[in-house]
């Protein structure tokens, strides 16, 4: 294991260490919405949002055990919005992480239930983590996740299923649904950290090149892996009609794209040194992957 990847597994373990113990069960009249959320959330996952905030808070000094509720927070932002995103009104999907989604599990009402928990509950982390900046940090994650960020884009998408929509629009979509909270959690960890406006800037920058190049990445997987690697269905872009950047761009194109995309994330992370070089790996863990 190299030594990006040993600290990649650190912080993940340390992030879900914590989650575990956050969203334990208890024996309550309303156990079910419980189990719905704890199931959905420890289902697997690469823990990329908290681990980019994780990374981004110790980039500027700060010590990773503060920042816990913080990485748990955005965590469940994040699956919250996969809960939702599977519903039947949504993308209908039946497999998530390799299993059962939230609402064939335990139910449509339930999941809708337990996504709104989530969602709720990552605040109560947030503002109840007694850190400084934490106020200013969770206005950032907040706009990342309303109606200008993930809602946002999930709205785009919705409304221009089984249209051609342009790479303008196209860009503005994932910039949302799945750039926003991205760039949010590098920058967030940033500004909890105490980091200049600049750096915060920085950060942000990069988080947004990062998710876009992430979501061109997905775009290939699901039109080239297959569901065993992948943990869900395949072709699920096709199946709901959905323009991807393989609409407007070949392969080739695409991986050039990527590579362009990495290749400014690394300037921006070379300028940090040697405390820069996890954000570096990062990049290209995140565009090697094959799930």
């Amino acid at each position: 294991m190299n030594r990006f990847d040993s600290l990649y597994k650190e912080k993940k373990e340390l992030i879900e260490a914590y989650i575990e113990k956050d969203l334990a069960v208890s024996r309550t009249s309303y156990k079910k919405v419980l189990e719905a959320m704890n199931y959905a959330v420890t289902a697997g996952g690469k823990r990329l949002r908290p681990v980019m905030l994780l990374s981004s808070y110790e980039l500027f000094g700060g010590e990773p055990e503060t920042v816990l509720p913080f990485c748990a927070a955005v965590e469940y932002i994040h699956n919250y919005s996969l809960i939702h995103d599977d519903l039947p009104a949504m993308d209908n999907d039946e497999l998530r992480r390799g299993r059962p989604t939230c609402h064939i599990k335990f139910g449509e009402a339930t999941a809708i239930l337990a996504g709104d928990a989530l969602l709720t509950k990552a605040f109560e982390k947030m503002s109840g983590c007694g850190l400084p900046n934490a106020d200013k940090a969770m206005f950032v994650i907040a706009g990342a996740a309303g109606q200008d960020g993930m809602i946002g884009g999930q709205t785009i998408d919705i409304e221009n299923e089984g249209k051609k929509i342009p790479v303008k629009l196209l860009n503005e979509l994932h910039a949302l649904k799945t750039g926003a909270l991205i760039r949010a959690s590098f920058a967030a960890g940033a500004i909890l950290a105490g980091a200049s406006d600049e750096d915060v800037q920085r950060l942000s920058k990069f988080g947004s090149m990062t998710g876009l190049a992430f979501q061109i990445k997905d775009d290939i997987l699901d039109a080239y892996s297959d569901e065993e690697t992948l943990g869900k269905p395949i072709g699920s872009d096709v199946k709901n009609k959905k323009t991807t950047y393989l609409t407007h761009f070949s392969l080739e194109e695409c991986e050039q794209i990527i590579a362009e995309l990495s290749e400014k994330c690394d300037e921006i992370s070379s300028a940090y040194g040697e405390k820069g070089d996890f954000l570096k790996g990062l990049t290209k863990f995140l565009l090697k992957r094959n799930k």
